[in-house]
């Protein structure tokens, strides 16, 4: 187990880690793993006998490009659909998927992709796949040994480990306690010069962001005013606003605190800037960047009655 964990963090870094410890750059550079939109796929639709004779890493290509291109034309119409048959057929394969997938690019860019959309049967397909590969089962034991692995002293092993216990977390298993332990990550030595100390609190970030419940809301808006690292008070801004997992309504209730947030003279104004970048992206309203002309429009808006 702890050589194929070795094998999986190798490969998971490969896709995460390159990005991780970059200076703090724009907005969307720094949104990139999750950005809406910036990994286009092709749709490929092959009928059921053919999908059959597939090996499974290309089964779970296929279903998934196809659940892509499904979400994209549901936003493309303004509908808001959830869930289809081709989910119900992803969550189908899962079962003999199971430790035979591999993450590379492609499948990796695929499961990117599926996280970026707003429907959130795609974005849970997208966890099961990345699941499937990594060959985990969805219980307790898993979150113990996930929770040891978060302690290594190997990074790459330990931004794994605070990944793949977002993605269990959104999926139910043991989720207060996975909040926690995220939480306590976040908030370890945060104050440390540490590159990869950094890097940590940027991926326990990460792990909340997928988690996608409102507990989650509280230690992301914590990262975002009390980190000393731009990059991850800018990540901990972008998975309030459009990043991970979060419901609509979820991060509205953020709005109040951004608002506070965007005149703090304790925060820099790049940070003023995030917060004003979160409240109109969560809220679709493109106002000044003036901190009254928010607490007017939320006190007309009644999202505070939501």
């Amino acid at each position: 187990m702890l050589q194929l964990l070795a094998g999986l963090a190798g490969g998971v870094a490969a896709l995460l880690v390159s990005r991780a410890g970059e200076a703090a750059g724009t907005w969307n550079r720094i949104n990139g793993l999750f950005a809406p939109g910036r990994n286009a796929v092709s749709t490929v639709r092959f009928a059921d006998h053919n999908l059959d004779s597939q090996k499974p890493q290309r089964q779970a290509e296929i279903l998934l490009e196809r659940a892509i291109a499904r979400s994209a034309a549901s936003a493309d119409r303004g509908a808001e659909e959830s869930g289809s048959e081709v989910e119900n057929q992803i969550e189908a394969h899962i079962p003999g998927w199971r430790g035979k997938l591999q993450l590379d690019s492609q499948l990796g860019q695929l499961t990117t992709a599926a996280l970026n959309s707003s429907d959130r049967s795609v974005q849970a397909s997208a966890i099961e796949v990345q699941l499937a590969a990594y060959g985990l089962a969805k219980n307790s034991s898993t979150v113990d040994m996930l929770v040891r692995q978060a302690g290594s002293q190997d990074h790459a092993r330990k931004v794994w480990a605070l990944w793949t216990l977002g993605l269990l977390g959104n999926r139910g298993i043991e989720t207060d306690r996975v909040v926690e332990v995220l939480s306590d990550h976040l908030k370890a030595s945060g104050n440390t010069p540490n590159r990869n100390d950094e890097d940590t609190r940027r991926w326990a970030v990460e792990g909340l962001g997928l988690v996608g419940t409102t507990s989650t809301i509280v230690p992301l808006l914590a990262a975002m005013h009390d980190d000393s690292s731009a990059v991850v008070r800018e990540r901990a801004a972008c998975s309030l606003a459009e990043s991970g997992t979060l419901t609509h309504q979820q991060r509205l209730a953020a709005v109040p605190q951004l608002i506070n947030y965007s005149e703090d003279p304790a925060l820099d104004a790049q940070t003023h800037g995030w917060a004003f970048q979160a409240l109109g992206d969560i809220t679709k309203q493109r106002l000044p960047n003036d901190s009254a002309a928010w607490r007017e429009w939320y006190r007309n808006s009644g999202s505070h009655e939501q």
